[in-house]
């Protein structure tokens, strides 16, 4: 084979590969849309529960240095740290 012939012949398969990836994407991206209109027809947003509100945090997770057994728990997890490293 010439180089010209195997330049060609490179050239059709890099188009029929860009072509293919592109038309596989616009396939995708024509099934996710129809896969959300789908969705949002038997389940609309508005039927949708409302998010629960988090619980107010304790008196302990705002401010963990009140807390003695987080500090001995931290505390400890140091220390096992520390005594592996060495």
């Amino acid at each position: 084979m010439s180089q010209a012939e195997l330049i060609n012949e490179g050239l059709s398969l890099m188009m029929f590969g860009m072509g293919f990836v592109f038309i596989f994407l616009t396939v995708l991206v024509f099934a996710t849309s129809l896969m959300s209109k789908v969705v949002l027809a038997i389940a609309p947003e508005d039927a949708a529960p409302a998010p629960r509100r988090a619980a107010a945090p304790s008196a302990g997770a705002t401010n963990p240095a009140a807390d003695p057994v987080l500090l001995a728990v931290i505390g400890e997890a140091i220390s096992q740290h520390r005594a592996r490293r060495q």
